[in-house]
């Protein structure tokens, strides 16, 4: 806002009503002053407003009488909103924001205990509804609403009737709108390499070329039906990671068929000649091999362009965008040269674009050229928008409507601080039937590690397996109170310094398809959800024992495993991310902690001498330790509490099928299988890891091998090239937890206290990958297997209305048809 008051943009109305929106929910007082500071509004109030003609002031009438509603002033409310419902509707007829204003006078009235009323509006708002093609969404709406009133009038039989039709329309439109949620693959793509957009296109038109009939190719241009067979080995591959570099690991991948080949099948289509033509080279080309720092051997569509930017100048613009309060999550860095300048765009993704100029954001003092440049991602944002729009029509309660409201102002207007806003109203939507998740949230791929990736979810809701969830969230204090840090020494009913008090259980839902910011997490609550039928399709029947496991062990291992990776992840996301307490200083004399007489750190003894100041966060700290830090210690704390039976109980474990020590020693045989396999991700060229998680379970699996009397070991056979995994089974509980104890304590506690220098050393140190370490990777790397990737279902609404759930064939054919009919 402060930048478009500078360069008097014309937006500036839009950034005053968007800010007022998001203090209405909780600050309807502040949200009245900001609204009044807009100059186009100065002087206005609630007379002028009912004596304006205008229906250009209809918007601004609206939000002021939601104000009043909200600070009680309910009369006031509904004579504003009439009056905006008055003016767009005798200028421009009956549209749909005809019906939105109505909806809004109706449920004033309704609060005013005039049900009637209401119900009449109502009824205007279904005639209008019905004429309109676009208006369904706003039909479902009307007759849900109008049935609530019926009940509150005691008509039960009319209730019955809308109530029935707002199901059945809700339904019909349903595929629709989770087929949207798809549209910001392409902005995904766009984030993970300068050519992933153009060999999306090559392969969805290659698609339409065919039309599926892929053998027809082998004929008409003259190729070996093996070249068919790796071209959609590549596409299949390539759609499963929205990206030509692996989702798990961040490295490249090239086709296997010759490059002749593809060039052939491409001219059975202009387009995709062109498209080929583009891209071939940065297709097949070796380098960059991954993800990372820009530099001669990876890439980061996070810093593009053609002059890299050092981990410096990334380090330098970050900071500054710190002092220009613009959070960096959705944000790109450039880097051009202008008359010799050098100077660095900052790419903010939203709808809106700059006025025709860049806005200069570096401060006075800055020894660098900032300005900020929004519309990154603006055509896919608005896709994504569109269909928030028509989601708000189905949302369940007033609360999810506002989650989506503040979706849409966040993503038009670019403003992080208005998604924060959407988060922490997400945390208080307790068990939804349908979730939902849109945004820039998870910073794994960004080098840096404060950049995110898009993400859209939306998912049912496994009712049954969510009661068991449920019921452990219930008794989740009780193991807080065994994890390393919550000493016996703390009274019964304080869990200590560095654990929040009390534990705020969130909602955890496990789904059929978490995360958030942590000072989000910790001031205001939380969500966690799994995605069951992923885990479950990972875990099949048909799966091969893995390399590595001592073949006396494959038995116990393959009988238990999925359970037990099941119960390790609920544990991982509960009370592995649930736990902890930041130390936070809020203002000069405003801290959540006793700064008179500092906590002792477990670590030393001595009192704590850092935490996190005004203005830091976990991740802007930790940087690019943040994210393995934070899966590493939920890993040790899921692996940690596995040998609690109770608890494993009420995870939903079937003694009658094996046995609770089976369980236990299945999870230690997984973190170090997981370790050996995170060599996988390792990446020699520059001596980085890229993968968050991989680097995670190296950690845990160094820790483990460091265990006193040869607790973890590994055979290693020179000879055949093999290795052999071997764990102690009678030490599980002796050596092998209290070594993932003194694991979990650090990396708590300096994540507690924001020691990020002595964690940097520590961990650094830990997941170096030299000597033996490095000869291993090489085995690990002829073993590697490929990793499945998951062909998702389209909801399709049919000519008839009715909503179909189109599967696909689990087949590289089938991965391409799905993605060529979702319209991206």
């Amino acid at each position: 806002m402060d930048i478009r008051l500078r360069t008097s943009s014309d937006h500036i109305r839009n950034s005053y009503s968007n800010i007022a929106s998001t203090l209405r929910m909780s600050k309807a007082d502040d949200a009245e002053e900001m609204l009044a500071r807009c100059p186009s509004l100065k002087n206005f109030n609630d007379e002028t407003f009912l004596r304006s003609g205008n229906p250009r002031f209809s918007g601004d009438m609206i939000l002021l009488s939601r104000i009043r509603q909200c600070q009680g002033r309910l009369n006031d409310a509904i004579r504003l909103s009439s009056k905006a419902l008055t003016l767009p509707q005798s200028m421009l007829g009956n549209r749909l924001k005809t019906c939105d204003s109505l909806y809004l006078v109706a449920e004033m009235l309704r609060q005013g205990e005039n049900i009637a009323s209401a119900i009449s509006l109502m009824q205007e708002c279904i005639s209008i509804s019905e004429t309109l093609p676009e208006g369904k969404g706003y039909l479902a709406r009307a007759h849900y609403k109008i049935s609530l009133l019926y009940t509150e009038d005691s008509n039960e039989p009319q209730m019955q009737v809308h109530q029935e039709i707002a199901r059945s329309l809700k339904q019909e439109i349903l595929g629709e709108a989770l087929g949207e949620a798809w549209h910001g693959a392409r902005v995904i793509l766009r984030q993970v390499s300068p050519e992933s957009t153009h060999i999306f296109d090559l392969l969805l038109e290659l698609y339409r070329t065919c039309n599926g009939q892929w053998e027809d190719f082998a004929d008409q241009v003259s190729i070996p039906k093996s070249s068919i067979e790796e071209f959609l080995e590549y596409a299949a591959v390539f759609l499963g990671n929205i990206g030509n570099y692996y989702g798990r690991g961040d490295q490249k991948f090239i086709p296997r068929l010759p490059k002749e080949d593809l060039r052939r099948i491409c001219t059975r289509s202009t387009k995709a000649t062109e498209l080929y033509n583009a891209v071939s080279e940065p297709m097949y080309a070796r380098r960059p091999s991954s993800l990372g720092f820009p530099s001669k051997v990876a890439q980061s569509s996070y810093y593009p362009g053609d002059l890299c930017l050092t981990r410096q100048e990334i380090d330098q613009v970050s900071k500054e965008l710190e002092v220009a309060s613009i959070y960096p999550e959705n944000t790109r860095i450039t880097k051009v040269n202008a008359n010799g300048k050098t100077i660095y765009n900052v790419l903010q993704a939203s709808v809106e674009k700059n006025d025709g100029h860049s806005q200069k954001i570096s401060s006075q003092d800055s020894s660098i050229s900032l300005y900020l440049l929004r519309g990154d991602h603006s055509e896919e944002l608005s896709r994504v928008c569109s269909s928030l729009e028509k989601a708000k029509q189905y949302a369940a309660n007033g609360l999810q409507r506002d989650i989506i409201e503040q979706y849409l102002l966040s993503f038009r207007s670019g403003d992080m601080e208005i998604f924060r806003e959407s988060q922490k109203l997400w945390v208080k939507d307790i068990k939804p039937s349908v979730e939902t998740q849109f945004g820039f949230v998870e910073p794994y791929r960004d080098p840096y590690g404060i950049r995110a990736e898009f993400e859209g979810l939306v998912a049912f809701v496994d009712e049954e397996e969510t009661k068991m969830l449920t019921r452990l969230v219930d008794e989740s204090a009780k193991y807080i109170r065994l994890l390393p840090w919550v000493s016996s020494a703390w009274k019964s009913d304080d869990k200590g310094p560095f654990e929040k008090e009390p534990f705020e259980p969130p909602d955890f839902t496990s789904l059929q398809v978490e995360s958030q910011f942590n000072d989000i997490r910790q001031d205001v609550g939380f969500k966690n959800f799994m995605i069951s039928n992923q885990i479950a399709a990972e875990y099949d029947s048909t799966r091969a024992a893995p390399a590595f496991i001592d073949p006396s062990d494959v038995e116990v291992y393959m009988a238990s495993e999925y359970e037990a990776y099941y119960i390790w992840v609920v544990l991982h996301e509960l009370l592995g991310h649930g736990t902890g307490k930041l130390l936070t200083q809020y203002g000069p004399d405003s801290f959540n902690f006793d700064i008179t007489n500092p906590p002792l750190s477990p670590l030393t003894g001595k009192p704590i001498k850092s935490w996190y100041k005004p203005g830091q966060s976990w991740t802007g700290v930790f940087g690019d330790l943040a994210t393995s830090i934070d899966e590493c210690r939920a890993e040790c704390v899921g692996a940690y509490l596995m040998d609690n039976e109770e608890l494993l109980e009420l995870c939903g474990f079937d003694r009658d099928k094996m046995s609770a020590a089976d369980i236990t020693y299945n999870v230690y045989l997984q973190l170090g299988l997981g370790g050996l396999r995170a060599l996988e991700n390792y990446i020699e060229d520059d001596q980085t890891w890229g993968q968050a998680h991989s680097r995670a379970h190296f950690a845990i699996f160094r820790t483990l091998l460091s265990a006193p009397d040869s607790f973890l070991t590994i055979h290693h056979s020179p000879l055949s090239q093999t290795l052999t995994l071997r764990i102690d089974r009678s030490k599980l509980l002796t050596h092998g937890k209290p070594a993932l104890a003194a694991l979990l304590l650090r990396l708590h506690i300096y994540r507690c206290t924001a020691d990020v220098a002595a964690c940097r050393r520590y961990f650094e140190d830990l997941t170096s990958v030299q000597g033996v370490f490095a000869e291993w990777r090489r085995i690990v790397l002829r073993e590697k297997r490929t990793r499945k990737v998951l062909v998702q279902a389209n909801t399709v609404l049919e000519a008839d209305g009715s909503v179909a759930l189109r599967e696909y064939e689990a087949s590289k054919e089938g991965m391409v048809r799905s993605w060529a009919e979702r319209g991206v």
